[in-house]
């Protein structure tokens, strides 16, 4: 499964966010919004699951934006167009489920925002009217916004140093459309785990439901080694075969928390070692 074509959408001085299209015709074919897939760059690397951004039937390509964060993330990174990845396999997970919902606010944190974009033009050309907010660090870190812009009703963009758009969290924003009675019949939250968790405490608070996407730490993929498993509403839900959307105002947000830590220090010796 070969590169065929690799662009780098944002850049800071530490870290980059890089879209990768690969060849893959199965996966092309039968891919949904909200599903992804397992990537292993060598027979010996680790798994790494990344949402499908887009799937084109007609050439076979498969679309993939990651951050580059741990140790396999940026050694794709130092991968070149024309070079082949050991496996690509999927797609995995439940989709989204896609349907004239009346309005729904989709928020979209970092690279969170490359998860919401299938999804929003699905639900748009299900008749749905998209409020969407993009949430980043700041201006150079923001990618997709004309994408998503295209695809949305109402548009909002904030980052935290008010570098571009306006200065503060997405929550701020969620709030003022819950006051302001937009009148969203669900919330679609994609980002990093502090955020997803706020947005589903506002969820529950204001009793809409709110779908998070819990890209979990995996090994396998299948269900078979638990390393993805999470609570929701007191039950034991693994996010590869029963997710990876939940609704998160019933998730345990300690335990997600706790478990996106377990490896962090092994993941930064290695990093360290391999100078990447």
């Amino acid at each position: 499964m070969k590169i065929v074509y690799k662009t780098t959408l944002a850049k800071t001085n530490d870290t980059s966010v890089v879209l990768i299209k690969v060849e893959n015709p199965d996966i092309a074919k039968s891919a949904k919004p909200g599903q992804f897939a397992l990537l292993m760059l060598s027979r010996e690397g680790e798994r790494i699951p990344l949402t499908i951004v887009e799937a084109d039937k007609e050439t076979g390509l498969v679309t993939f934006i990651f951050q580059e964060l741990g140790f396999t993330t940026k050694l794709l990174g130092t991968m070149k167009e024309g070079e082949g990845l050991f496996s690509v396999v999927g797609p995995l997970g439940h989709a989204t489920e896609i349907k004239n919902f009346g309005k729904v606010i989709l928020i979209g944190g970092g690279v969170g925002i490359a998860e919401i974009y299938p999804v929003a033009k699905a639900l748009k050309a299900a008749g749905t009217e998209v409020a969407s907010i993009l949430g980043a660090r700041n201006k150079d870190l923001l990618i997709l916004e004309q994408e998503l812009k295209d695809c949305s009703k109402e548009f909002f963009v904030t980052t935290d140093d008010g570098s571009y758009g306006r200065k503060g969290f997405v929550t701020d924003v969620l709030n003022e459309l819950l006051q302001n009675k937009w009148g969203a019949h669900h919330i679609y939250a994609v980002g990093p785990i502090p955020m997803m968790k706020a947005i589903s405490m506002i969820g529950k608070k204001a009793n809409v439901p709110t779908i998070v996407s819990l890209n979990a730490l995996m090994v396998d993929g299948t269900g078979m080694c638990g390393c993805c498993r999470v609570t929701v509403g007191g039950k034991v839900k693994f996010s590869c075969i029963d997710g990876p959307e939940f609704d998160g105002r019933d998730v345990s947000w300690e335990e997600v928390q706790m478990r996106s830590r377990v490896y962090r220090d092994k993941e930064n010796h290695i990093c360290k070692l391999t100078n990447l």
